[in-house]
């Protein structure tokens, strides 16, 4: 039986999603269309519990997986989609400008909240 033999996908234009939570934040990088093919979150290096939720966590998951990203498949430029409100926001942005990709905008995409859910009726008695 032959073992199937992992194609590096050459992606020199990419996407860079990263989403922040309050309790950990995740990366995913894509290629122009969308498709994955690099992910990486603050408990693959190591942050366990409270510390996952550090913005030194952000900056040290940010920095490997994108320097995974230019060696495997020289990424060069790439959007960055950023979503949520965490404390690794700020600090991953720092992070991606420091490696020396081209950033050609910077997008956010945290979910906003039109009037929200239908109040609870009133409680009688």
């Amino acid at each position: 039986m032959q073992s199937k033999k992992k194609t590096k996908k050459i992606v020199e234009k990419g996407r860079i999603y990263i989403t922040a939570t309050f309790n950990n934040t995740l990366i995913t990088l894509t290629d122009e269309r969308g498709a994955p093919f690099l992910f990486g979150g603050c408990g693959m290096y190591g942050f366990a519990g409270t510390r996952k939720s550090t913005p030194y966590a952000a900056t040290v998951t940010v920095k490997a997986t994108v320097k995974k990203g230019i060696d495997e498949s020289a990424l060069r430029e790439v959007d960055i989609y950023i979503k949520g409100i965490g404390p690794g926001r700020e600090a991953s942005l720092k992070a991606i400008r420091s490696m020396g990709l081209d950033v050609d905008k910077i997008i956010d995409i945290t979910p906003i909240p039109h009037n929200g859910v239908r109040p609870p009726k009133i409680r009688r008695g």
